[in-house]
Order: C-alpha cells, then structure tokens, then sequence
C-alpha cells in the first residue's frame, strides 16, 4: 500500500489503532525516520517495536479516545528528541543517554501509568476535546482493529485475558464480522476527522458487507480520493479489504462526514 499510494514520510506523526503485534507500528517507524512519531493503541498489552509510543485500552471507550487525543495535543510528546545540536559541542556538555527520548521507563510501566490515569475518569461522563485546526496534529492514521492474534498465554491474567470478553473477534460469521469492522471503523474515522491535519492519509481494513458502501461515502466526504483494495497476501474467499483515504480535505464538514453521531 505504500510503495502504491506513498503514505508515509520522514518527520510525520502517526497513530496506529489496533497496533498489536506491532507490524504495521514497524512499518511506520522505518518510513518516518528521522524524527517521526508513531503511537500505537490496542486493547490488548503487547511489547512495542522500538520508537514507538503505546496505550493500552478499548478504542471504543471515549475515556480512551479523550486520553489518546489529549497526548497527541502535543506535536513533540512520543517523538524521540535529536542530538544533532549537540554534534560539534564539548561532549562533556552533552546529555546523558536517558534523556536521549521522553519515556526511558519499560513499557509495562508506561502502560500502567496510562491505564491508571484512565481509571481515574473511568465511568464518568467523559467530554472528546475540542480539537480546534491548530491542534490538528497526526499526518496518518492507521486502523487494524478488526483482526486480533490469538491469545495464547496468560489466560489467568485479568489484564490478558479481559479484553477477549470485550473485543470484536472474526467469527467466521460474515454478517457479524462485518458489523463489528463497521463500528471499529467508523470510530477511526471519527477520530481522523478528529485529530487529521488537511493533507493527512488514512488506512482502515475492514470486512466488506452491505454497510461498506455507506462507509466509502462519508470517507470521500472527508478526503480527496479514496480507494478500495484488496491485498494480494488476502485469501480470495476472505473478505478482508482496505480503505486508503488520501489527502483530507481543508473545509470537510462533520455532519456529512459523521452524519449519525
């Protein structure tokens, strides 16, 4: 997808839903290089690839959405900080390693601060921020939401084992599969019209059924052009495909985009 469409570029500010295992966070760091951001959010725990931000929670949560954009208000917040100014100086003078990026604590302890200060709102009435043009901060979302890896260990572990009883899983069902990727979907695409700068990209896999089309609809109300695809890795019985919107509009309307929320 993105040797065909150039999604990503040095320097920009990625969010990854549903990053877990990490592949597509991966992807989305090398291409970034230097100085990108990438922040990855999954509702099950998982090692992160190197440079890569996490937050564990349920996406469709708004106490997670809040959290997630509230983060990324700030353009520099996960974004590993150069030392190039320090090249030519006394390299007594320089920092030490740790100061090198923002977090140097392991994951585990980053994704407990974050779920802790989760908890503290959760089950409240929790407001989405109001994300004014200038606050705008994220160049691509991705969305992998509709397709979790099989859990495999730790069954006795509530935080491991919680969020299957809470997730959509594939079934083998198409009319439930599809239902599920639709709201998945739709609540990435609320969060891109959210936190998407004008010219920003967004990919999104789903289960293609009879709401797709709907879908299609309010994704080219928010961006330039958008394509429907099938990876060729994609069994040819399987249902899975990808919307690629390119280039968000300046002037995109919220009632034609998210005409039901």
């Amino acid at each position: 997808i993105n040797e065909k469409h150039k999604i990503f570029k040095p320097g920009q500010s990625v969010v990854d839903l549903g990053y877990a295992p990490g592949s597509w966070s991966q992807v989305a760091a090398d291409f970034t290089q230097p100085n990108g951001r990438v922040v990855g959010v999954d509702i099950i725990p998982a090692q992160p690839p190197k440079g890569v931000s996490t937050i564990q929670g349920n996406f469709l949560s708004p106490q997670i959405q809040a959290y997630v954009q509230e983060f990324l208000r700030n353009p520099n917040r996960g974004r590993a900080q150069s030392l190039n100014r320090f090249d030519n100086a006394d390299p007594r003078s320089q920092p030490q390693a740790d100061s090198e990026v923002e977090e140097t604590e392991c994951y585990v302890d980053r994704e407990r601060s974050a779920s802790s200060n989760i908890a503290q709102v959760d089950g409240g009435n929790v407001d989405i921020p109001d994300i004014g043009v200038g606050d705008k901060t994220v160049d691509v979302v991705l969305s992998d939401m509709s397709a979790p890896w099989d859990q495999t260990t730790g069954f006795w572990k509530k935080s491991l084992s919680d969020p299957y009883h809470r997730m959509m899983n594939t079934s083998g069902m198409s009319f439930r599969d599809h239902a599920g990727s639709m709201d998945l979907c739709r609540a990435a695409l609320e969060f891109s019209f959210n936190v998407l700068r004008t010219g920003g990209h967004f990919v999104c896999k789903f289960y293609q059924g009879a709401e797709d089309k709907a879908l299609e609809k309010q994704l080219k109300e928010l961006f330039q052009t958008v394509h429907r695809e099938k990876p060729e890795s994609s069994r040819s019985e399987s249902k899975e495909a990808y919307f690629i919107g390119l280039r968000r509009k300046h002037n995109a309307s919220r009632d034609t985009v998210l005409p039901d929320q």
